[in-house]
């Protein structure tokens, strides 16, 4: 069973910077596809950003130019570093492991206000 745990969640200010992490187990993510969905509570679930198995990377247009992410296969983890945040970003972050079947995290809180 393959498990995620995201981390780095939290409260920043507007213009502001974060970094997710995620820690995968059970399954190595050198041939998967991984990434990061996020969710408002009482909204539909949004397709963030993803890295394919060889390495093309993709973005929602809503965080395209200020979001990046990146994996690391050795250490079996998939980071996320956010910049210019906006108080739109506010939302739970998932990561999610796409390998025959997909897999996600219990998910981590980014609050973006003033």
């Amino acid at each position: 069973q393959v498990q995620l745990m995201e981390s780095g969640g939290g409260l920043v200010q507007p213009g502001g910077s974060l970094t997710l992490s995620c820690a995968v187990s059970g399954g190595v993510i050198s041939p998967a596809t991984v990434g990061w969905y996020r969710q408002v509570p009482g909204k539909e679930r949004e397709w963030v950003a993803s890295s394919g198995a060889y390495g093309r990377r993709m973005y929602a247009d809503s965080v395209k130019g200020r979001f990046t992410i990146s994996r690391d296969n050795a250490k079996n983890t998939v980071s996320l570093q956010m910049n210019t945040l906006k108080p739109e970003d506010t939302a739970i972050y998932y990561c999610y492991y796409k390998h025959h079947a997909e897999y996600r995290g219990q998910g981590t809180l980014v609050t973006v206000s003033s």
